[in-house]
């Protein structure tokens, strides 16, 4: 590749990253206020619903069995109907589960809540990572990663005196208690950024209305040299592991050897007469 197709690349790549990256650690903040929210409501909620702590912790942790249960279905869904439409329905999903967590009564109620904002959320930060594929080749990944995933100390920042400030200015507010309004107004936001996330986000780089059609075949151009590249690294792997198997094994096979022949020998000296 030329300076000069290196350098447009770069522009490239450059525009990618700041139409798709804010948006999705947006989404990953988001995401991580709804999930971890309950901790931070926890004494209200319990002191007005009279639940123990077992209640509590129960319902905390069932979020992750959702979680593990529905996090590669999630994503195979996602490769069968494309990104924008299965990111739009988890942070749909989740957001109204999140608000729907108001109004629960019984630890049953919240149970089945909680294990189903697990179910949502359960292929979103996977099926980030996979959607980033999708767009940056390997050797530049690294930094959208690294960008992304840095969104939840930012949820961790913000989070904690968010919901302090809502129980505390909104409690009553409408007969609703603090932990109430909490999981109200930090709901809101993920349904309507699922929303957006429909007319916001582009599956892949060729269906980029955004991108001109040089630079959608530029990218094109650079991904597919990436996946060569992959592919002949595989196969080189694919041709030295076998090779270094060999060698470990007759390296481990030549001791072996000697000392069954040292043991047969001492045996055949201990026989002789």
């Amino acid at each position: 590749m030329t300076p000069r197709a290196t350098t447009e690349l770069d522009g490239v790549y450059r525009k990618i990253f700041q139409r798709l990256v804010p948006f999705l650690m947006l989404l990953w903040v988001l995401a991580w206020i709804d999930r971890v929210n309950i901790g931070f409501i926890k004494l209200t909620m319990l002191d007005d619903l009279k639940w123990s702590e077992a209640v509590y912790g129960f319902g905390a942790g069932i979020f992750f069995l959702g979680y593990f249960f529905f996090e590669v279905p999630s994503n195979l869904l996602l490769q069968k109907i494309g990104a924008r439409k299965t990111i739009m329905r988890i942070t749909i999903g989740w957001g109204l589960t999140s608000i729907a967590t108001m109004f629960v009564q019984t630890p049953a109620m919240f149970y089945a809540l909680r294990f189903l904002l697990g179910v949502f959320e359960a292929g979103f930060y996977p099926g980030i990572i996979l959607y980033l594929t999708y767009w940056f080749p390997n050797d530049r990944r690294a930094t959208a990663f690294g960008m992304f995933m840095s969104a939840s100390a930012f949820a961790g920042v913000i989070g904690g005196p968010l919901a302090g400030n809502i129980m505390t200015g909104l409690n009553g507010v409408n007969g609703w208690t603090g932990w109430q309004w909490v999981l109200l107004i930090e709901g809101i936001p993920s349904v309507i950024a699922g929303i957006v996330t429909y007319f916001y986000l582009t599956d892949r780089p060729e269906d980029a209305k955004w991108l001109t059609a040089r630079e959608r075949e530029l990218v094109h151009e650079d991904m597919e040299r990436d996946r060569q590249s992959l592919g002949d690294r595989a196969r080189a792997l694919g041709r030295s592991v076998p090779a270094r198997l060999r060698r470990s094994t007759a390296a481990r096979a030549v001791p072996a050897a000697v000392a069954r022949g040292t043991r047969l020998g001492a045996g055949n000296v201990v026989a002789r007469p």
